[in-house]
């Protein structure tokens, strides 16, 4: 597998230095890619380099993941307009190794191969190296006109010099560029990878190897994902889509994926998917045949749930969708845990009930028009009960004295209603 043909074909290339390709073709090569620890969890706009770091070793080639623990104590000043809050070791070796443990769903850490992924911090070679030493050693090789010729510095001098940016940010890029070179020196490693925005200080990288230590390394970088409307990709109303399960649940996860529109699905499957150009020009086909089979959309969103969460997720995922959307049944319902209820019918009407009156059990009837103003009256909800078109829990009701009680509940607290098709109730019990 040609790894730069690879990323051609997915869309997945925005520059690349000259000498790259060649260097990939002449032998198995080290390259890493940077990661921001500043929460415990990695969230969907990181799985486009994860995603370059994956193809890289399935190329044959070795990746390293560089989790930032001194650089995130700092903060990239690349496309941001203010500084980040720093973060103290404790919290950073924590979120260093919840973020492993979501890196080896997509790498291979633990084989003998010679091209199994790495994990390093930064925070490890930064830690003990003085001021005095860091800028007598690297700063004197970059000048401050090279450095403020950067994008990142430029953008974000001009964007506000009010505010302006602060010595720590300025330096962020020699930081990275010292990273780049350490790993060089130490790992073998000739490549550095990243989102488009960090060309500037990739780039410092291999300038300070090329004055200090006389080598050659390289640099390639992604687009950064946008969607078609021209919005930001990864973020919804409740804010980042996170990989961690305790952050967006995998139904929410599922969903996510599942919504995109056409035009982003046929680029996202090429960019979040390792599957092959053949299988995904044969989905793209389906798809412009029968838009609304939504073919793309319903693929991309299993291969991500499964590789993001598991395949059981993903099937939990798919039974929550069809209690929405399709002929589920009331076992599936009793299966969802008490996240995924929430999830599913967050947005239709709530009402709180009274658990003393489920306990000694209550009248449907009386549930569902006196305590919870589900029907505007009982004469109305005795009608469309004898038409069969009241469902508690996905059964139909038959009587509309039937007791309920605390055998109903669905994780001991809750209460679904259906009246109608479309219209659905949540009761909750306190």
């Amino acid at each position: 597998m040609n790894f730069v043909e690879e990323l051609k074909w997915r869309g997945m290339i925005a520059d690349m230095m000259p000498g790259t390709e060649e260097q990939l073709q002449k032998e198995m090569t080290s390259a890493y890619v940077g990661i921001d620890p500043t929460a415990d969890s990695l969230h969907i706009g990181h799985l486009v380099s994860v995603m370059m770091l994956k193809h890289f070793q399935r190329a044959g080639h070795r990746p390293i993941a560089l989790v930032g623990g001194a650089t995130g104590m700092i903060g990239d000043p690349s496309m941001k307009s203010a500084e980040r809050n720093l973060l103290d070791e404790e919290t950073l070796r924590h979120n260093q190794d919840c973020i492993k443990k979501q890196l080896a769903k997509f790498l291979d850490f633990d084989s003998e191969a010679p091209n199994a992924a790495k994990l390093v911090n930064n925070y490890d070679w930064m830690k003990n190296y003085s001021f005095l030493n860091f800028i007598r050693d690297i700063g004197k090789h970059i000048t401050v006109n090279y450095m403020m010729a950067k994008d990142s510095v430029k953008k974000r001098l001009s964007r506000d010099s009010s505010v302006g940016m602060s010595f720590t940010e300025f330096s962020y890029q020699l930081l990275q560029g010292y990273d780049f070179m350490y790993l060089y020196e130490h790992e073998g490693c000739r490549l550095q990878m990243g989102g488009s925005d960090q060309w500037g200080n990739i780039t410092t990288g291999t300038e300070l190897i090329r004055r200090k230590l006389g080598g050659e390394a390289y640099a390639l970088t992604c687009p950064l994902i946008t969607k078609a409307d021209g919005g930001k990709f990864g973020k919804t109303e409740s804010g980042n889509v996170w990989l961690d399960r305790r952050y967006t649940s995998p139904y929410k996860f599922y969903q996510f994926w599942l919504n995109v529109s056409d035009a982003d699905a046929a680029k996202y499957i090429k960019i979040f998917t390792d599957l092959p150009q053949e299988e995904i020009e044969t989905l793209v086909k389906e798809q412009e045949a029968a838009p609304h089979l939504r073919p793309l959309q319903k693929r991309l969103a299993k291969e991500v749930t499964i590789m993001v969460h598991s395949e059981e997720d993903y099937n939990a995922a798919v039974e929550a969708s069809n209690i929405l959307f399709g002929n589920s049944t009331s076992e599936t319902l009793k299966h969802l845990d008490e996240q995924t209820l929430l999830d599913v019918f967050k947005g239709v009407p709530q009402f709180e009930v009274s658990r003393e009156d489920i306990n000694v059990g209550v009248k449907a009837i009386e549930l569902f028009t006196d305590k919870a103003a589900i029907f505007p009256s009982k004469g109305e909800m005795r009608k469309l009960v004898q038409s069969g078109g009241v469902s508690v829990n996905k059964e139909k009701l038959t009587s509309q004295d039937l007791i309920i009680d605390n055998s109903f509940l669905l994780d001991e607290k809750y209460l679904l209603v259906q009246r109608g098709k479309k219209n659905y109730y949540l009761l909750i019990v306190k």
